[in-house]
């Protein structure tokens, strides 16, 4: 009987050592467990990006976090971590849809994320004339909210009138509506040539109209994105996840909870 307790300590002692000695290669296995887990999470179903500029002012603030499915328009290299290049073209393809609001490779810098929303699709139509956006032919219907102010990545005071704009659907889906920005009615970018869509592309416009870098811009600038090809999809913006204005210095950890934009956490993307 008094033997009992000392062995049950040696077993126990002797469990613990082996816990112990196969600590590292469990502690291992869970971090590599988990970190595919990520990658698969990120190439096939979702993953977090922000928004750095204010192109796509009213609906994407700087500061944003958008969280994006990437099973929307199928898979491609894009949807690989780093894009590696293992197969060409896309894996269950589909073709994005009128009003959505895309990520995609920048088509001068394969390396670069961009965000717009997409206007046109092969075959149509694209033209700004004096401001507004025609579609095949005919102008988009859009209805004054009044005026508007944001801030863009340098600081700077966008303000113009804010729209609701709403773009016929496409693949038997019902028209879109959403706000876009207009700062002026002058400018290359709101007079410009009829663009008619080729196949295997899509035309692509920031929201802020006057302030985005866009498909309207088809020249050999670094800065010019031309017709996006699908093979440059990654996925589709569903909801903000996180928004920050960061007006004060990192350093002034006070301020952080006032920066969080409260209203927006968890809006939907339209």
């Amino acid at each position: 009987m008094t033997g009992l307790p000392a062995d049950t300590g040696n077993e126990a002692s002797s469990s613990n050592d082996m816990a112990q000695r196969e600590t590292p290669a469990e502690l291992a296995r869970f971090i590599i467990v988990w970190l595919l887990v990520i990658v698969c999470v990120r190439s096939f179903l979702i993953a977090p990006f922000n928004i750095p500029s204010g192109s796509m002012i009213p609906t994407l603030l700087v500061g944003d976090y958008v969280a994006v499915t990437k099973f929307d328009y199928g898979y491609s290299r894009f949807s690989l971590p780093f894009g590696v290049d293992l197969f060409s073209g896309r894996v269950f393809a589909r073709a994005p849809h009128r009003g959505d609001v895309a990520v995609f490779r920048f088509t001068k810098d394969n390396s670069v994320d961009y965000i717009k929303r997409v206007i046109g699709l092969p075959g149509d139509h694209v033209q700004v004339k004096a401001g507004e956006l025609y579609l095949n032919g005919e102008k988009v219907p859009r209805v004054s909210m009044g005026p508007y102010a944001a801030y863009d990545e340098n600081r700077t005071r966008l303000a113009g009138i804010r729209y609701e704009e709403t773009l016929p659907g496409s693949g038997g889906r019902g028209p879109v509506t959403h706000q876009i920005l207009k700062l002026t009615d002058d400018g290359q970018q709101n007079d410009t040539p009829e663009y008619i869509v080729p196949q295997g592309t899509f035309f692509a416009m920031g929201d802020d109209r006057d302030d985005s870098a866009d498909s309207r811009f088809q020249g050999d600038d670094p800065e010019d994105l031309g017709y996006v090809p699908m093979q440059n999809l990654v996925g589709k913006a569903r909801f903000v996840f996180m928004s920050i204005d960061a007006r004060h210095p990192l350093w002034q950890v006070w301020e952080w909870p006032f920066e969080v934009r409260w209203t927006r956490l968890f809006s939907s993307i339209h």
